[in-house]
């Protein structure tokens, strides 16, 4: 064993392939906290269905590839095709995320802080179980892996690049990519628009944003549709990148990029994205080095350790105590 792992430590294809896939699962942990980030930043509200948004976008992905022919049979060019089937999965998210808010958070704005937290994960396992029963419990797949294989004459959009040892998939690129221009398209939004300053101006004092005449309830709204289109981004993303997608998918997707948010400084959009890196790294390192079974009880020990010793995270700062 010992020498098995000595080898993996000095091979460097391995290591970087390791990294590659930590980045690819890292850049989408942090585009799924964006929502999880937003949402507390503005309402201080852990909204625990945000990782089951994640699922109801992989499954509008996977029906308008298939209704379009499937990505093996594709009646579009496989970029538009793709194209379509994040915006159709933005679109339905954010119209999700907008729902969401207006029926099951809004009526408890003032209720105690307990109230939307179990509303929360009642909208989640809403959401898991409605999956259940409208599209079954059995794995459907982008069939990414034939892609690859270049069968249906369009594959080589998933091959591989190769410099040395370092290896990276046409694919994990793409989500890369696309991870980056959303997250730098988010930013600009909230730190160069009219918009985004209010997002700022409600983040930090709701009451005095509303005496100010900001629309808090346009604000808010505006919040659950920008995380919520991410989410579903990302949704495609996992389905396209890691093949098969469930109703189960969202739990333990959203889980991890909870812990992302809560690592990078929970209601920091910096931070988010640091701490969906870095779990994505440790996700990875921990599979490749030691085994999959390790890799939950490694994220969750790095969870607890920043709770013991940086509870605001890598980014959070300290909340001030008023006298």
């Amino acid at each position: 064993m010992s020498g098995v792992l000595a080898f993996q430590l000095y091979n460097w294809h391995i290591f970087f392939a390791n990294l590659v896939g930590g980045i690819t699962i890292g850049s989408l942990y942090a585009l799924i906290a964006l929502g999880y980030t937003m949402v507390y930043g503005v309402l201080k509200l852990l909204n625990f269905a945000h990782g089951d948004v994640v699922m109801v976008g992989a499954y509008i992905g996977w029906f308008v590839l298939n209704a379009l022919g499937s990505p093996l049979q594709p009646v579009l060019p496989i970029v538009p095709l793709l194209l379509l089937a994040f915006a159709a999965a933005m679109v339905g998210c954010g119209a999700l995320g907008v729902v969401i808010e207006r029926f099951a958070y809004r009526p408890l704005r003032r209720a105690p802080r307990i109230a939307p937290l179990i509303t929360a994960i009642g909208v989640s396992f809403f959401l898991q179980q409605t999956a259940v029963l409208l599209w079954g419990a059995n794995p459907r797949s982008y069939n990414t892996f034939e892609l690859r294989a270049g069968k249906s004459g369009i594959g080589e959009l998933f091959h591989s690049i190769s410099v040395g040892n370092f290896s990276i998939q046409y694919v994990q690129l793409v989500v890369i990519v696309s991870n980056v221009a959303l997250m730098v398209a988010l930013s600009l939004f909230v730190w160069r628009t009219r918009t985004g300053k209010a997002m700022r101006a409600v983040s930090f004092d709701a009451e005095a944003s509303s005496m100010m005449g900001i629309d808090v309830d346009r604000v808010i709204s505006i919040t659950f549709l920008l995380g919520s289109a991410l989410a579903g981004a990302a949704g495609v993303m996992i389905g396209l990148a890691y093949q098969q997608l469930n109703p189960y998918l969202g739990f333990g997707t959203g889980l991890k990029a909870f812990i992302a948010a809560v690592v990078g400084g929970i209601g920091n959009i910096g931070g988010a994205v640091l701490g969906g890196l870095f779990i994505g790294l440790v996700e990875t390192f921990t599979v490749g080095y030691l085994s999959s079974a390790f890799s939950d009880l490694i994220v969750f020990t790095v969870l607890i350790l920043f709770m013991l010793y940086r509870s605001t995270g890598i980014r959070g700062a300290p909340v001030l105590s008023k006298v």
